[in-house]
C-alpha cells in the first residue's frame, strides 16, 4: 500500500524538489531541482534513498506533516526545530513517525531552506524527468496546500545505522567566487572595480528564480539595449536598477539584462541559505 502524508501545515513556501530537469533550456524550460543540492542529498544518504530522491523544501517557516503509515524522515538543510506530536525529535538525524503522528519542522533559527527527507522519496508525479516544482514554467506539483496529501514511495531497504552526519551551516556572509560574464564589457572599469570590491546584502526579495542585492549599483558604459540572448544557472544579471541578481534554479533560459559574471555552480548552495541581510562579497576566481 502506498504511504501517504498529509499536509497539516504547508508554511511559507513548501515544494517538491529532487536534482532538478537540466537539458531543457532550450525549450525555454529551467534546471529547478534542490537550491541546496548537497543539503537533499544528504538527507537521501541517512535515509538509505538514492541521492536524487524528491524530497520537500521548506522556507523559513518549515511545515507540518502526518503519515498515514509509519515512516522514517529526516530533516536537515537549515536548522530548525523538528518534533512528533509535540515532542522534541533530532534534526539532521533519522526520526520515527508514527502512523497519525504529526511531524513538525519549525521556523528555521538560521538559513532559509530545510529539507524533509521521507524513506522511500516523494512519490509525486515525472515532468520530464523530474518531480521538481518549478516557479516560473509552473511545472511538477504546485506548492503544498493545507490539507493536501502526498505519496510516499517503499523504501529501498532497512534504513542505515544512524551516523554523525557533517551538515554546513548557513553563511554569516556569503562569498562568491566568480567568473567574467559574457557581457562584462557592458559596465565601466569603476562598476568592475565596485564589484569585485563591495559589500552587498541579501534582498528579502529574493527567491528560487534569483538572489536579489541591496548596495551599490554598477554603472553602464553602454547605455544600449541588449536582445535578449541564453542564461545559465549562476549568471549574475544586472536589471536597470543596477543592483546585481544571482540566477539560481528557476531562473528564465533567456534575459535581455547584461550579465557581469558567473558563479560557478558548488557556489550556489550557500547562496540558497543565504538568509535576507546575509552581507555577499563577489570575488574573482
Amino acid at each position: 500500500m502506498t504511504t501517504r502524508l498529509t499536509t497539516v501545515r504547508s508554511g511559507a513556501l513548501t515544494t517538491v524538489q529532487d536534482a532538478g530537469r537540466p537539458g531543457h533550456a532550450h525549450l525555454g524550460v529551467p534546471r529547478s531541482g534542490a537550491l541546496d543540492a548537497p543539503a537533499m542529498r544528504l538527507a537521501n544518504r541517512l535515509l538509505g534513498n538514492a541521492p536524487d530522491a524528491a524530497v520537500l523544501e521548506t522556507t523559513l517557516t518549515g511545515c507540518a506533516l502526518r503519515p498515514d503509515r509509519d515512516v522514517t524522515a529526516v530533516v536537515g538543510g537549515a536548522p530548525c526545530p523538528v518534533t512528533v506530536d509535540g515532542r522534541p525529535a533530532a534534526w539532521g538525524a533519522p526520526v520515527r513517525v508514527p502512523a497519525g503522528s504529526v511531524l513538525d519542522v519549525g521556523a528555521a533559527t538560521a538559513g532559509v531552506r530545510s529539507y524533509v527527507a521521507v524513506a522511500g522519496g516523494i512519490a509525486a508525479e515525472r515532468v520530464l524527468g523530474s518531480r521538481s516544482t518549478d516557479l516560473l514554467s509552473g511545472l511538477g506539483p504546485a506548492p503544498l496546500r493545507d490539507g493536501e496529501v502526498v505519496a510516499v514511495g517503499a523504501p529501498a531497504g532497512p534504513v542505515p545505522v544512524p551516523v554523525a552526519a557533517p551538515w554546513p551551516g548557513p553563511p554569516a556572509e556569503l562569498v562568491l567566487p566568480v567568473r567574467p560574464g559574457p557581457r562584462a564589457d557592458w559596465f565601466t572599469a569603476a562598476a568592475l572595480r565596485t564589484f569585485a570590491s563591495a559589500t552587498y546584502r541579501v534582498s528579502p526579495h529574493s527567491n528560487r528564480i534569483g538572489l536579489r542585492t541591496e548596495g551599490p549599483p554598477l554603472e553602464r558604459a553602454s547605455a544600449g539595449e541588449l536582445p535578449s540572448e541564453g542564461m545559465v544557472l549562476g549568471a549574475v544579471q544586472v536589471p536597470p536598477d543596477g543592483r546585481p541578481v544571482l540566477f539560481l534554479h528557476d531562473h528564465p533560459t533567456t534575459g535581455g539584462y547584461p550579465v557581469v559574471a558567473v558563479v560557478p555552480e558548488p557556489a550556489l548552495a550557500a547562496a540558497a541559505q543565504a538568509s535576507a541581510g546575509t552581507p555577499v562579497r563577489f570575488t574573482l576566481a
